[in-house]
């Protein structure tokens, strides 16, 4: 992978850690929802990501607001997002700094 496209993933997290979860006060990156990143050549990410569960209430906006923040970042020409449910979220997939936060460490 080139250093642009390291660079791109590298704010595309910045900015994933902008964005949070309006029921669990962590962003989304530290909530573990985000599976994947990948900036791929012209200017395209690609990112798969879950949710805490398939009934969240967030869960036409949250991803429209990743979509967005996203797309909006320099060098950023086409983000496509792929939300899927396997495997399903589970409180494992927490960083250390969530756990932290929520008084689980």
């Amino acid at each position: 992978m080139d250093q642009e496209n390291l660079n791109i993933e590298k704010e595309v997290v910045k900015v994933l850690k902008t964005i949070y979860d309006p029921e669990i006060p962590v962003n989304i990156y530290d909530l573990g929802l985000i599976y994947e990143i990948e900036a791929r050549e012209n200017g395209k990410v690609r990112i798969v990501m879950t949710l805490t569960s398939p009934n969240c209430p967030v869960a036409e906006s949250l991803p429209e607001e990743v979509h967005e923040k996203v797309q909006a970042l320099e060098g950023v020409e086409d983000v496509e997002l792929h939300l899927t449910f396997d495997p399903p979220w589970s409180k494992d997939m927490l960083s250390e700094e969530a756990m932290l936060e929520l008084g689980l460490l």
